[in-house]
């Protein structure tokens, strides 16, 4: 969650294919433009909001689509699209629909539990795929902890606003974010930070938890005690990765 991916400076061009096929950039709007309807019909089933709350699904998913889209136009280094980018565009979507019971409001439902949790089954899956296509990039690697910090943003704030947990449930949705808006403050932690497992594992109790919340019979103390153990565990990898980048620091 809290690696630091820097976009490459100079773009990668896309000429066309010499036996016609699309570039990847054209692969993967062709695939959002799918994705897209996918999120429609997911925020019709998830919620009783109608439109409107599909709506802003839609416009969180287009937002992002779009940003991703131009950190792959000027970074992607491959001429194939891959399994791995259309397996993250899938988590994508499915976080988007999320966002349509979250406007809609009422209680927690074991519909968004289900997403969610198909959302994370399907991390791992991306970075597989990307390793045994031989398309590992930094595109692909930011692109898939940008959707696992917008997963985590959508279900706390959906936790917090259907009343299944306090509000320091909204603490393990925030800290990609922060982290993110301190490295514009402090440079120095806007630098790459080497691969750990633990910064993995940490990623997945932290949605793990957010995920369980979800659950419409979890008692709220229940709840609030593994949200306070994430925020624990959250706290011991952000901080050593903070302190990994002071003692590196130019």
């Amino acid at each position: 969650m809290s690696i630091a991916y820097s976009d490459i400076a100079n773009p990668v061009p896309h000429s066309p294919d010499p036996r016609g096929r699309l570039t990847p950039p054209w692969r993967f709007a062709f695939a959002a433009g799918l994705g897209g309807v996918g999120v429609a019909a997911l925020g019709l089933g998830l919620s009783a909001g109608g439109w409107l709350s599909v709506g802003a699904a839609l416009a969180v998913y287009l937002a992002a689509v779009l940003l991703a889209g131009r950190v792959m136009v000027r970074s992607y280094p491959h001429r194939v699209l891959g399994l791995c980018n259309l397996v993250t565009l899938l988590r994508l979507a499915l976080t988007s629909g999320l966002v349509a019971p979250l406007v809609a409001g009422g209680p927690p439902h074991w519909g968004v539990f289900t997403v969610a949790a198909v959302a994370l089954a399907l991390d791992g899956i991306d970075g597989w795929l990307a390793r045994r296509q031989h398309l590992v990039s930094q595109f692909g690697a930011r692109f898939d902890m940008e959707v696992d910090a917008g997963l985590g943003l959508v279900l706390a704030v959906s936790a917090f606003a259907a009343g299944s947990a306090g509000v320091v449930v909204l603490l393990l949705g925030v800290p990609r974010y922060v982290f993110a808006a301190a490295g514009v403050v402090l440079p120095w932690l806007s630098a790459p930070l080497p691969d750990r497992i633990g910064r993995k594992w940490v990623c997945v109790v932290q949605i793990g938890v957010l995920i369980m919340v979800q659950v419409p019979v979890l008692p709220v103390p229940v709840a609030n005690a593994a949200i306070g153990l994430a925020a624990l565990a959250l706290c011991w990898s952000f901080g050593r990765d903070i302190l990994w980048l002071w003692r590196r620091r130019a």
